[in-house]
């Protein structure tokens, strides 16, 4: 199942999502591996300081992610205030642009 998450970190969270932020890149960076994790970024505010995140992600069901989410240091540690989990169906790029295997 395809996901995108919409994670907006609760108010003063910022020194303690940098503190954090070794953790969860290590984490990315296996699950990207893993092919749970198909993108993502930080979301800015004005001054270009992170205040959430954007993560599209595959698990086999919400179940799993929702298993992934306890193991986030930015959701485990409460750093993201605020999760909204919409369930999608990413483009099939290769197909839409007529590649053959």
């Amino acid at each position: 199942m395809d996901f995108a998450l919409i994670c907006r970190d609760g108010a003063g969270k910022l020194e303690q999502r940098l503190a954090a932020r070794a953790e969860h890149m290590a984490g990315l960076k296996t699950a990207k591996a893993d092919g749970t994790i198909i993108d993502g970024g930080a979301m800015l505010d004005d001054a270009g300081n992170m205040v959430g995140s954007i993560v599209l992600c595959r698990f086999p069901d919400r179940a799993a992610l929702d298993e992934y989410l306890t193991r986030e240091p930015y959701a485990r540690e409460s750093i993201w205030g605020d999760v909204e989990i919409i369930e999608m169906r990413f483009v099939d790029w290769p197909k839409l642009m007529g590649e053959t295997a």
